[in-house]
């Protein structure tokens, strides 16, 4: 809750720029001027860098005990209040022999941030520079070793935005959920067929109001300067915009694995695209992206797969837990423990269990299947992460016979540079509500589809980025899963 209300805030007041917003109110102490920041680089290429803050500041990491004590500005910001929502609907019907249900659900989500009056402190950069010349990192010291294992990047606090005063956010749920259920009971009597049904219907409202208070003084955006450290502990201070740290390799070159592109919470655009791109194009990732592993889990699996799927599709605090989750596994080639996680809800910790349990009951033949099946599954979630919650709310709604013609007309639009004629389309697609879903689902994505009486064509808006990619990428691994093909 107070992650998505700081990431709002950093999106409305500075969606280019250097802002990082704070995920966790025990960061919050740590964020002081000069502290040491962990810039941590992602596996896929749209991903946005993650942001650890350290127990350290840059005297802690230079030899020679002297203190550095640079000048600190302090200048009133803005006033900020802020309220965010969304909706969301669904409907499930089952059928198992002669019992059928229907489960159909809506709600609202509110989000509201007041955060009051903000206070910005901003390091005083040139005293920096002057204090600390001629000062080398110590390369033995227990963080720069365990860093320079994973080539992440450390930075230093540049500036940081404060609470004044004590304020809240507040976070209101309601749910409508309608459950029925049908029980017929057939029989052949004497050659006549008597049916019995019996229905019942529940109607069954939640609400939830959660408030968060959040005290004076607490950081909940901050800029960085990141380090390039050479390896005799000479430093220097990425000034620049867009200037990349890193530590220097034993070929003597400044490493990154992202070296093509630099983002904080902004958009993240792989370089490679170039703008106003084809459609197709923009289809295209840059590195090999394969879901196919996900096809080969058993039926079973993969349909409750895609259903614990959707149901994280609603929670974007739970969504971004798994991605994280499954990322660690991979950079550690080992299973974590789920229940020694902090920061995210009983229910939602339990969701994980069940979706990482479905990955783990396809696997077969031991590790390597799991590391195809495990690499498959990361792939798809980190798709879904990275687009909006207007996308994840029709993503909830969509069907497996959606999916599967969304899915066609993705694959059609990424090998055609012309026009579809509409006969082409997918029969779902030729329905109008079916087809406005779809338009909805592009438009998600800053992708305007267009038709007319014989011919079917997409129109991007400005700079869609990497949207259209994960959003294809999301699609065709949902479809994967709920597809009756083995």
């Amino acid at each position: 809750m107070f992650s998505k209300a700081t990431a709002n805030f950093v999106r409305q007041i500075d969606p280019e720029g250097s802002l990082i917003h704070v995920s966790r109110v025990n960061d919050s102490h740590k964020l002081v001027p000069i502290a040491l920041v962990v810039k941590r680089n992602r596996i896929w290429f749209w991903q946005r860098p993650k942001y650890q803050p350290t127990d350290f500041t840059l005297s802690d990491l230079l030899q020679d005990e002297k203190v550095l004590s640079p000048g600190v500005s302090e200048t009133e910001f803005l006033s900020y209040n802020g309220t965010f929502g969304d909706q969301f609907s669904g409907k499930l019907e089952a059928e198992a022999g002669s019992v059928g249900v229907t489960l159909e659900g809506r709600g609202t989500t509110t989000l509201q941030s007041s955060f009051g009056k903000l206070r910005r402190e901003e390091l005083d950069v040139k005293k920096l520079l002057n204090d600390s010349s001629n000062r080398l990192v110590d390369m033995q010291h227990v963080l720069v070793q365990q860093l320079k294992k994973r080539d992440d990047v450390l930075a230093v606090v540049k500036e940081r935005i404060l609470t004044t005063s004590s304020c809240t956010v507040t976070q209101t749920e309601k749910e409508d959920c309608t459950f029925q259920g049908v029980l017929g009971l057939v029989g052949m009597l004497g050659g006549s067929v008597t049916q019995v049904c019996v229905k019942e219907s529940n109607d069954i409202v939640v609400d939830s109001d959660v408030s968060l208070e959040i005290p004076p003084g607490t950081v909940i955006a901050y800029s960085i300067l990141e380090l390039e450290i050479k390896k005799n502990g000479d430093y220097q201070i990425c000034l620049q915009p867009g200037t990349i740290g890193g530590f220097e390799a034993d070929t003597g070159e400044s490493f990154s694995s992202h070296d093509s592109f630099n983002t904080v919470d902004g958009k993240c655009n792989d370089e490679s695209i170039p703008e106003k791109a084809p459609f197709g194009t923009l289809l295209n990732g840059s590195q090999e992206m394969n879901l196919s592993p996900l096809a080969g889990l058993p039926q079973s699996t993969r349909r409750a797969l895609f259903l614990k799927l959707q149901e994280v599709l609603r929670d974007s605090v739970a969504l971004t837990y798994l991605q994280s989750y499954l990322e660690e596994m991979l950079c550690s080639g080992e299973t974590l423990n789920v229940e020694n996680t902090k920061d995210v809800s009983e229910s939602q910790r339990k969701l994980a269990t069940a979706i990482l349990d479905c990955i783990g009951s396809g696997t077969e033949n031991g590790q390597s299947g799991l590391s195809a099946h495990l690499i498959a599954a990361h792939l798809l979630v980190s798709a879904l992460e990275e687009l909006p919650d207007e996308t994840l709310t029709l993503l909830n709604k969509s069907c497996p016979d959606f999916l599967e013609a969304f899915d066609t007309l993705m694959c059609m639009l990424k090998e055609s540079s012309q026009p579809l004629p509409i006969q082409s389309l997918p029969v779902p697609l030729q329905d109008n509500q079916t087809f406005k879903l779809a338009e909805q689902l592009l438009s998600s994505t800053s992708v305007t589809l267009r038709r007319d009486a014989n011919r079917l064509w997409v129109e991007t808006g400005d700079e869609p980025g990497v949207l259209p990619l994960v959003l294809r990428l999301s699609i065709h691994g949902l479809f994967l899963l709920c597809s009756e093909q083995k």
